[in-house]
C-alpha cells in the first residue's frame, strides 16, 4: 500500500517476471542481443538513483523479487507474465518454475499467469491443458514476435491461436495478456503489430484482452481498436518510466487512453525486472498533466487510484481491504460485452 497526502492507494503491479540471460543460460547471439536490449531500455529511461549494473539485470532471483516489490515497492499484489524466447535462451528466459512457486508460496501477493505459442499445434494445447491442471491459471501472456523454428512471429487471428483461445475458454483462462510493444532486438517490428486484436477481440467477447505496453509506439491504432472493443484493456509497462524522461509524452498517452477507453481499463505495470515499481508508484500519484495540455482533463486521485491497482485486482478478484476501495471501482463503464458471441451467432 501507498499513501500520499492522507490517500492510500492499493497497489496491483500487473506486469512482472523473473528472468534468467546470464551467458550461461544463452543460446546464442540473439540472447545477448534481447538482454542488451532490455538494458538499453532501463538504462535510458530510469533516473540514475534507479540504475542497476549489468550484471544484477541478468538475472534478479525470487528473493531479490520479493523485497522490490513488496518491502521497498509499495506493492500489495502483483502478476507474472512469462516470456520463453526458447530459440535465444537454454533453460527458457523467463523463469516460470520458480515464478510458479513463489506464487504457491505467496498467494496473497503474487498470481501466476502462463503462456502457450499455437505453433506447438495439437502438442501445444495438451501440455496447456496438462499446465492448467497442475497449475490453475486465469491468464496468459502471448509473445506474437517470439520466434519458433523457421517462423518470426504469428497473428493473434490464425486458425491455430483461435484453436487455443477455444480451450482457453475451455478452461475459463479470461485473461489474454498480449506483449504489443516496442520492437525488441531481434524480433521483427510488424509482428509487434496491434491490428490483430481487433480481429480476436470481436470473435472472443467473453475473454479478456491486455494489451500490454498499450501498442506504442501504436497508441493511435490501439486507442481506436480498444474504443470499439470494450474487451480489450491496456497495460501500462514501459509506459511508465517516461513519466521521468519524456513527461508531456506520458501525459499525452495517459490523456489519450483515458479519453478513448476510460479509466476503467488501464492496468498499472513496472514491468519488473525491467523497472522497479517504488519510484513509478511515487511518480505517478504525484503526477500531473501540465495545464497547457488542455485537451485532457486533469488527473483525479480517483483514476491513479483504479489504474494503479483497482481495475486489475477486478480482472482477477483479488480481495482489496475495504478501506482501500472506492464506492464506483467494482463497475465499469464498459468492459467484456456477452449478450452475444461470435461462435455461438455462427451456430443460429
Amino acid at each position: 500500500m501507498y499513501t500520499k497526502d492522507g490517500e492510500k492507494y492499493f497497489i496491483v503491479d500487473a506486469h512482472v517476471a523473473l528472468w534468467d540471460a546470464r551467458p550461461e543460460n544463452q543460446r546464442n547471439i540473439h540472447g545477448k542481443q534481447f538482454i542488451d536490449c532490455f538494458y538499453d531500455y532501463h538504462r535510458n529511461l530510469s533516473p540514475d538513483e534507479e540504475l542497476w549494473p549489468y550484471e544484477d539485470y541478468l538475472y534478479q532471483g525470487g528473493e531479490r523479487l520479493m523485497k522490490d516489490l513488496f518491502e521497498d515497492g509499495y506493492v500489495d499484489h502483483a502478476i507474472f507474465q512469462p516470456a520463453y524466447l526458447s530459440e535465444f535462451y537454454k533453460r527458457n528466459f523467463g523463469q516460470t518454475e520458480e515464478a510458479y512457486g513463489l506464487a504457491t508460496e505467496h498467494p496473497d501477493k503474487l498470481t501466476y499467469n502462463h503462456r502457450f505459442d499455437p505453433r506447438d499445434g495439437e502438442n501445444g494445447l495438451e501440455r496447456l491443458r496438462a499446465d492448467h491442471e497442475r497449475m490453475g491459471f486465469r491468464g496468459v501472456k502471448l509473445y506474437t514476435a517470439e520466434w519458433n523454428g523457421e517462423s518470426r512471429g504469428y497473428k493473434l487471428s490464425d486458425p491455430w491461436t483461435y484453436r487455443y483461445f477455444e480451450v482457453c475458454r475451455e478452461l475459463g483462462i479470461k485473461n489474454i495478456h498480449i506483449h504489443k510493444g516496442p520492437t525488441i532486438r531481434p524480433l521483427d517490428r510488424d509482428a509487434f503489430d496491434v491490428a490483430d486484436v481487433d480481429h480476436c477481440a470481436s470473435d472472443f467477447t467473453d475473454l479478456t484482452f491486455v494489451v500490454e505496453h498499450v501498442g506504442l509506439p501504436r497508441l493511435e491504432d490501439f486507442c481506436w481498436i480498444a474504443n470499439q472493443e470494450p474487451n480489450v484493456h491496456g497495460g501500462l509497462a514501459v509506459a511508465m518510466p517516461f513519466m521521468h524522461t519524456r513527461p508531456r509524452y506520458f501525459a499525452q498517452i495517459i490523456g489519450e487512453l483515458i479519453y478513448w477507453i476510460g479509466e476503467d481499463r488501464i492496468e498499472f505495470s513496472s514491468d519488473y525486472a525491467l523497472w522497479t515499481p517504488r519510484w513509478l508508484v511515487e511518480r505517478f500519484v504525484d503526477f500531473q498533466i501540465p495545464e497547457d495540455m488542455t485537451e485532457y482533463a486533469p488527473l483525479t486521485v480517483a483514476q491513479k487510484k483504479k489504474i494503479l491497482g483497482l481495475n486489475a485486482a477486478k480482472l482477477y478478484d483479488i480481495p482489496v481491504p475495504e478501506e482501500l476501495r472506492l464506492p464506483d471501482a467494482d463497475e465499469t463503464e464498459t468492459g467484456p460485452r456477452q449478450p452475444e458471441r461470435a461462435d455461438l451467432g455462427a451456430q443460429q
